[in-house]
């Protein structure tokens, strides 16, 4: 039975709020971080701020939470400034909770009073049983006087939400809460961290780099890229319609070609594809999923030989030498489909799984 299964109680739900970014921009030692970011995270969504170490999620989310200022634009809560040209209200005071990536529990203190660190506002009594909501929300009262270090890495991350939600924030920043957890329980605890987060009710901000992590968990996703927004949408939006070969090879791997635009296609080692929209002569990026390569048992297609083979469990993963390609083409093909000890083969493709970008759209 996950966490979320054994929540009974329903009390301290918070009153969601609207967060927005207008027009934000950032310099650390004289260096532009991010510039003219404009964003707005809806009463209740969860939003992951996605992308590449350096992208500006963190920043954006330091600014959120008041440990960083922007040095122009603004920050509102419900459509009232608390950041900008003419007021910097503190963490303190904003209503936002924030989950570090390392958890930052005390060792010193009770799993109680760890959670009961950030209600300085309350009683003794009264913060103790607010406490204890959050710890029964999470699922470890039973732990609730024993101390850190007895827990799991999973239990740990479940005592730093519960201490992040007992105040009841009306945002909830979260700054990549799964990277120190082992990879086999990353799910559950994800998905328990989610259950949780929607039946608190409050509006969260995730920031993670894992493009699959974003997908499982967001209502939408915010794409950064150097300091600006590159896409935000679902994750069906960013993967089907992405606006540019960045966005593309972010949610899969890709096969990347060069290109140039003729007749409304363009014409690759592997065969020619759709460019509508595109002048002619215009020079193009065409990106291939990797599961869009097949081997066509026809012989239809571009000729190929088999470079190397790798077992992955449930596919297996190929390399191939195609006449004209300077790179090897990758492709990952359903385990135990193609026979062993073939060498030579045609490869197919399936033009659902490529997308072709004018090369003047790549962002900066």
């Amino acid at each position: 039975m996950s966490v979320a299964q054994q929540i009974r109680t329903t009390s301290g739900v918070t009153f969601a709020a609207r967060l927005s970014f207008d027009n934000i921009s950032h310099a650390y030692h004289g260096k532009q971080t991010m510039s003219g970011l404009s964003l707005t995270v809806e009463p209740g969504e969860v939003l992951c701020l996605l992308g590449p170490s350096g992208s500006g999620k963190t920043t954006l989310l330091r600014i959120a939470a008041g440990i960083e200022s922007q040095t122009s634009g603004r920050v509102l809560l419900n459509d009232r400034e608390i950041a900008g040209p003419n007021i910097f209200l503190p963490p303190e005071k904003r209503g936002v909770g924030l989950m570090f990536q390392d958890f930052a529990l005390f060792p010193h203190m009770t799993i109680l009073d760890n959670v009961r660190f950030g209600l300085t506002a309350l009683d003794r009594e009264t913060g103790r049983a607010e406490a204890m909501v959050a710890l029964e929300r999470v699922g470890l009262t039973r732990y609730a006087e024993k101390y850190p270090h007895v827990l799991s890495g999973g239990e740990q991350q479940r005592v730093a939400l519960a201490r992040a939600l007992a105040p009841r924030p009306t945002v909830m920043l979260m700054d990549e809460p799964f990277s120190g957890l082992d990879s086999r329980l990353k799910d559950s605890v994800r998905a328990d961290t989610l259950a949780i987060l929607r039946e608190a009710r409050a509006t969260t901000i995730v920031v993670t780099h894992d493009a699959e992590e974003a997908m499982r968990m967001a209502d939408r996703i915010a794409l950064l890229r150097g300091g600006r927004l590159v896409q935000v949408g679902t994750s069906d939006d960013l993967y089907r319609r992405p606006v540019d070969i960045f966005a593309a090879s972010f949610f899969s791997e890709v096969n990347l070609f060069d290109g140039v635009a003729s007749g409304g296609a363009v014409q690759t080692p592997l065969g020619r594809f759709a460019a509508s929209g595109i002048a002619d002569g215009r020079a193009v990026d065409i990106a291939i999923r990797l599961q869009g390569v097949g081997i066509d048992e026809t012989g239809a297609g571009a000729p190929a030989r088999i470079v190397s083979r790798r077992f992955l469990g449930t596919v297996d993963l190929f390399t191939f030498a195609v006449s004209g390609c300077d790179q090897p083409v990758r492709a990952r093909i359903r385990a135990d489909v193609v026979p062993q000890g073939l060498r030579d083969v045609t490869l197919s493709i399936n033009e659902r799984d490529t997308l072709v970008f004018e090369k003047a759209a790549i962002s900066d």
